[in-house]
This record gives C-alpha cells, sequence and structure tokens, in this order.
C-alpha cells in the first residue's frame, strides 16, 4: 500500500473550481485532508475491490484519492456541470487505473441504485448559507441507504448531530477525528486570503 504522504503527492495535480458557487459551499477538498480519509478507508478495507461513492464530488479530489487505492470502480456525482468538466480533466491528470464513473445529479436524490457493498466518501456542504441549512443532513441520509460504509467531512462540533443522526439510522460512528481545511479566499465575503477552519470527519457503518 503506497503512503498516505505520496498519495496526497498524487493528488497534487489535481484542479480545484473555475467558477466556485458559494451557495453551493464549492470549496475544493485539501489533497492532505483527502488522502487522510482515503488511506483511512484503505487501511479499513472499505476501498479495495469495492464500489466507492463520491457524493457532491466536485473537481473529484476524493473520487480520485480512492481511485487511486485500487477499488471496483468509483462513481463521482456532482450537481455542477462546469465541476464535472474539471473532474473528467482531473482523472487524466491522476492516471488513475481503476474505473471511475462520473454523474451528473442531485446528491440528495442520487440517480444511482448500487447492489454491492459500496462506501461513500464525501465532503458535504456544511450548511453554512442561508438557503442550504442541513444540507450535511440530506447526504448522510443518502449514504445511510446507499452504503454499509461511509467517510464524511463535517465543520467543527458536529459530533453530537452526527452521532445522533447516524443513531436513529441503525447506524455507528467508529471513528471520528478532527481535521485541519484551509479555504483561500475566492468569494467577495472572504476579508482573509486564506483561513483555516476545524472540520471533523466520521467514519459510519450502516446497517
Amino acid at each position: 500500500m503506497a503512503t498516505k504522504r505520496s498519495l496526497a503527492a498524487k493528488l497534487g495535480v489535481v484542479a480545484g473550481f473555475e467558477r466556485p458557487d458559494a451557495a453551493l459551499e464549492q470549496y475544493p477538498t485539501p489533497p492532505e485532508l483527502a488522502a487522510h480519509v482515503v488511506h483511512l478507508a484503505d487501511l479499513h478495507g472499505d476501498v479495495d475491490g469495492r464500489t466507492v461513492i463520491d457524493l457532491g464530488a466536485g473537481t473529484g479530489m476524493l473520487a480520485l484519492a480512492a481511485a487511486l487505492r485500487g477499488p471496483a470502480r468509483v462513481v463521482g456525482l456532482e450537481l455542477d456541470g462546469g465541476a464535472l468538466a474539471t473532474a473528467r480533466a482531473n482523472e487524466r491528470r491522476v492516471a488513475a487505473s481503476a474505473p471511475v464513473h462520473w454523474v451528473r445529479g442531485d446528491a440528495t436524490r442520487p440517480p444511482l441504485a448500487v447492489a454491492e457493498p459500496a462506501t461513500v466518501v464525501m465532503n458535504p456542504p456544511f450548511g453554512a448559507q442561508d438557503g442550504n441549512r442541513n444540507a450535511d443532513r440530506e447526504f448522510l441520509a443518502v449514504a445511510s441507504d446507499l452504503a454499509d460504509v461511509s467517510y464524511s467531512v463535517h465543520n467543527g462540533g458536529s459530533r453530537e448531530f452526527v452521532e445522533a443522526f447516524a443513531a436513529d439510522e441503525g447506524g455507528e460512528v467508529t471513528h471520528a477525528f478532527a481535521a485541519e481545511f484551509r479555504i483561500d479566499a475566492q468569494f467577495d465575503h472572504h476579508t482573509d486570503a486564506a483561513r483555516d477552519i476545524e472540520t471533523e470527519v466520521y467514519r459510519i457503518e450502516w446497517s
């Protein structure tokens, strides 16, 4: 198995959003964080030979990280057509050997049916925008339907919510850790050149 550091280095070529949409909370996942999440998933046997689904794939950072770790296939589901075009270009840059299928659609109403065991990896909207409240709740609901295990990135201070939601859906949080998420200025309301925000990553087993 390649190291987490080497995985992050390979993901360094992944381009971000050309025209990010603030309403969709389109912030690129840092390669180091994507490598950390997928490396953990691989260590737990949740990638190799499995179907991996990236809900709200954006420009493909998490999907492509998984594609570099020997899954049966990867599905990247994204609503923004421009982001999907960038994701396809990023796939060529990364040169992953696993098949990657890019699907345009709403991650909260996915046009997918998965028969085999699947793993969801996702960096959902945190619900910070006025019109996007509870967005991460909707993504978790889809993960509970599609997958038997999921890895998701959430805003800091989300543990009580995530654990309660998982329990209500018959799931269980098995791992949780804090992670820094650097956001570069890309919208008018950003006043700093870059900001590190506190995030949390959760592994959930769904029954």
